[in-house]
C-alpha cells in the first residue's frame, strides 16, 4: 500500500484511515480481551504520530480488581498484555496508513476508564526511498 498523504487537512482518505484504526484497535482488544472499548477515536499528529483513545475498557474481572484497589495490577497487567501484542497493534496502524510504525506505547487511566494507545510513525520520505 502506498502511504497515505496525511498533509493535516481532513481527507476523506485520511478521515477512513483513522476510522479504520479506530475500528482495527477496537477488534484487536476485543478479541484479545473478549470485550473491547465502547468509544474510540485516533488523531493524526504533526504527521509523526498517531494517538487511538478508547473508553470503558475494562473488563468485568478488571473492574472488580479496581473496586478493590489493585489498579495497579490492573495496570500492570494490561500493559504487559499489550506489550506482548504489540505487533498486532502495530500492524493494525501500519496497514491503514501504509506507514511503517516505529515504535508504539500503551498507558491506561481509570478516571475516565481509557487508554491511550501511541504510535510513532517513520517519515514518509523514509518510507518512500525504503520502498
Amino acid at each position: 500500500m502506498a502511504p497515505l498523504k496525511t498533509d493535516g487537512t481532513d481527507s476523506p482518505g485520511r478521515s477512513s484511515a483513522l476510522q479504520a484504526i479506530s475500528n482495527g484497535l477496537v477488534h484487536l482488544m476485543s478479541d484479545s480481551y473478549g470485550r473491547g472499548p465502547t468509544r474510540a477515536k485516533t488523531y493524526l499528529l504533526d504527521d509523526r504520530y498517531a494517538v487511538c483513545v478508547m473508553h470503558e475498557i475494562f473488563t468485568t474481572a478488571e473492574q472488580t480488581l479496581i473496586e478493590a484497589g489493585e489498579q495497579d495490577l490492573v495496570r500492570r497487567t494490561r500493559i504487559a498484555y499489550q506489550t506482548a501484542l504489540a505487533d498486532e497493534f502495530k500492524a493494525v496502524v501500519a496497514d491503514a496508513l501504509g506507514r511503517r510504525v516505529l515504535t508504539y506505547q500503551s498507558q491506561v487511566v481509570f478516571e475516565p476508564p481509557s487508554c491511550v494507545e501511541f504510535f510513532m510513525l517513520a517519515d514518509q520520505q523514509e518510507d518512500a526511498a525504503g520502498a
